[in-house]
């Protein structure tokens, strides 16, 4: 009997280990959460599952999973080199060995080949889960519009396109494919991720927040990285100015020890730094245990270079000058170009302020605004560095040139909180 995955891609591997493997399939690609449990078992189940072994690699690397990476990526090659696998399956394991040593182009080209390997295609775009594997956006909006003829209406795929949509400022398109995609799967994390950006882009901040304050605790309540959408939730309360809310949140759905590995840094430790930068923000907590959580290694040699623009605003709210040169160091010297070009001169930036120098680091930030995207991840996250940046105009006195940022950003939405900042620029 032939096994094949809901796509109707064949796996050579037993009955036992592809059901389980399907269904963990599945749950990786709604963001349920089980998903990366049910890839481990499946080669449990069957030791010689090549792509059991590659799934597994590719979580560890990629979702901050606590996986043996390289021993994964071991046995799958090496299987993957045994009778009786399909060229695809092969290509799979090749892709994913390749992306995991920092070389994107298998992947891209298995998906050209392969456009319904989801598994491959949901890595390979930039969301919620996964990093990427382009640094132009066009590029990874051109994979996703590849696929599409092969996924028709499919809910899963509706979803990712209904991302893709929000990015390209396509807001009313996105909202409808997330809704769509919903009512065939209420649970679909992907499209609640793209209706939760829509919501916040276009300023529906009261709208958004009723949404996904019912979600989370409904339908999405299975989601893996929850915390993520809870920090969506809380942006709209930050944006607002509700510094209750933001607290509220914060102690029931955010504090570090209830995240998982690198989300503590991404979604807490954010969310912090960006909190303790609002106007007549007080009793902010601190960092320590989002660090603690995060394992000080991710702050100092991140794993991608989204981590890293993360790590560096987090020493600086630290005030941990010495990490910043370690970072600084470490990207600088790093084979990927992303975490040269962009993370090391972050960290170098971030330095100058940490050090009392907020005009040359405000300067320096302003050079890098053109190539920030490259590190991957949301223009809402990517605002992070914005909003330092204002922070360090408004300390060295360069109040115009603040002004003219928060004004930039009130262009693009509604914000009670920026407009408080703004008047705080007029003193």
């Amino acid at each position: 009997m032939t096994l094949r995955d809901r796509y109707g891609l064949r796996l050579t591997t037993t009955a036992e280990a592809a059901a389980v493997y399907t269904r963990g399939l599945d749950d990786v690609l709604a963001l349920r959460t089980g998903g990366v449990e049910a890839l481990a078992t499946s080669v449990v189940l069957d030791p010689t599952f090549a792509l059991g072994h590659a799934a597994l690699a590719l979580a560890g690397h990629d979702l901050c999973i606590d996986v043996d990476v390289a021993a994964r990526l071991a046995d799958a090659e090496r299987l993957a080199a045994a009778p009786g696998l399909t060229d695809r399956e092969r290509s799979h394991v090749h892709a994913v060995a390749a992306h995991v040593r920092g070389d994107h182009r298998p992947l891209v080209d298995h998906l050209a080949a392969h456009p319904l390997d989801a598994l491959l295609l949901t890595a390979a775009v930039p969301t919620i889960a996964f990093a990427g594997v382009t640094e132009v956006p066009e590029e990874a909006w051109a994979i996703v519009e590849t696929a599409r003829p092969a996924y028709g209406d499919d809910w899963w795929f509706s979803g990712l396109l209904a991302f893709v949509r929000q990015e390209q400022g396509r807001f009313e398109e996105a909202f409808d494919l997330s809704c769509r995609s919903l009512a065939e799967h209420p649970g679909a994390g992907h499209s609640a991720h793209a209706r939760a950006h829509v919501h916040y882009e276009t300023g529906d901040h009261h709208a958004g927040l009723d949404w996904m304050d019912a979600w989370v605790v409904g339908d999405g309540a299975r989601t893996q990285s929850l915390s993520h959408f809870s920090w969506h939730a809380a942006l709209h309360e930050l944006s607002l100015g509700d510094l209750d809310a933001v607290r509220r949140r914060y102690e029931t759905q955010l504090r570090p020890e209830d995240a998982a590995g690198c989300r503590a840094l991404v979604d807490t430790g954010s969310l912090l730094v960006r909190w303790a930068l609002t106007p007549h923000a007080e009793r902010v907590p601190g960092l320590d245990d989002v660090v603690a959580v995060a394992g000080r290694p991710t702050l100092t040699r991140p794993a991608t270079p989204f981590l890293g623009m993360h790590a560096a605003v987090v020493l600086l709210a630290l005030g941990d000058r010495a990490g910043l040169v370690s970072l600084a160091g470490w990207a600088g010297d790093h084979d990927h170009p992303v975490h040269r070009d962009v993370v090391a001169p972050l960290a170098r930036a971030l330095g100058m302020i940490a050090a009392g120098r907020p005009s040359a680091g405000a300067a320096a930030l302003a050079t890098l605004e053109s190539s920030l995207w490259r590190v991957g991840g949301s223009d809402a996250q990517r605002e992070l560095v914005e909003e330092v940046r204002i922070a360090a105009l408004l300390r060295a006195d360069r109040w115009d040139e603040a002004r003219l940022l928060i004004d930039r950003r009130l262009d693009r939405r509604p914000s009670p909180r920026d407009a408080a900042w703004r008047l705080s620029t007029t003193g």
